[in-house]
C-alpha cells in the first residue's frame, strides 16, 4: 500500500461518515412528526457500509469504505391516542415514527467521533509525507 492510498482511504471514510451524520439529523429531526396512516409515516433510517477491496493488493486488501444502501428500519411505529387530533384516524389514533431518539444521539456521537478521527488521519498522513519529503533535501 503507498502512502497516497492512505488519503484515499480516510477520504471515503470521511464520506461515508458524513452521510451517516446527515441520515442520523434526519432521523432526529422526523422524531416527532405525526401521521395519520402507518403507510405516510416516516421510518427510521440507518446507513449500511461495505469495505472497499483492492483484488490488485493481496497483502493488504482494504482500500476504503463505501455506503452499500440506507434501510428503513423495521421496528413498529408507535401509536398513540389523541382524538382530538385532526390528523387521528377513524379510531382516534395517530402515528409516530419508530425513531429511537437515545440511540440516534449515540449513534451521532459516534459518528462525529470516527469523522473526527479520519481528520487526524487524514492530517498526521499529510505531515509524515511532507516529512519525508523534507528529509531529502
Amino acid at each position: 500500500m503507498s502512502l497516497l492510498s492512505i488519503f484515499n482511504i480516510s477520504g471515503s471514510a470521511l464520506t461515508a461518515q458524513s452521510l451517516r451524520l446527515n441520515v442520523t439529523a434526519s432521523n432526529l429531526a422526523n422524531a416527532e412528526t405525526v401521521s395519520s396512516s402507518i403507510d405516510r409515516t416516516y421510518r427510521a433510517r440507518h446507513p449500511i457500509f461495505q469495505a472497499l477491496l483492492d483484488p490488485m493488493d493481496e497483502n493488504n486488501p482494504g482500500s476504503g469504505v463505501k455506503v452499500q444502501a440506507i434501510v428503513e428500519s423495521k421496528e413498529q411505529l408507535r401509536m398513540r391516542y389523541e382524538p382530538e387530533n385532526p390528523l387521528a384516524n377513524a379510531e382516534g389514533y395517530i402515528f409516530m415514527p419508530n425513531v429511537n431518539v437515545v440511540e440516534e444521539m449515540a449513534n451521532m456521537i459516534s459518528a462525529s467521533r470516527s469523522y473526527q478521527n479520519n481528520v487526524e488521519v487524514f492530517n498526521t498522513s499529510k505531515q509524515l509525507l511532507m516529512q519525508t519529503l523534507r528529509m531529502g533535501q
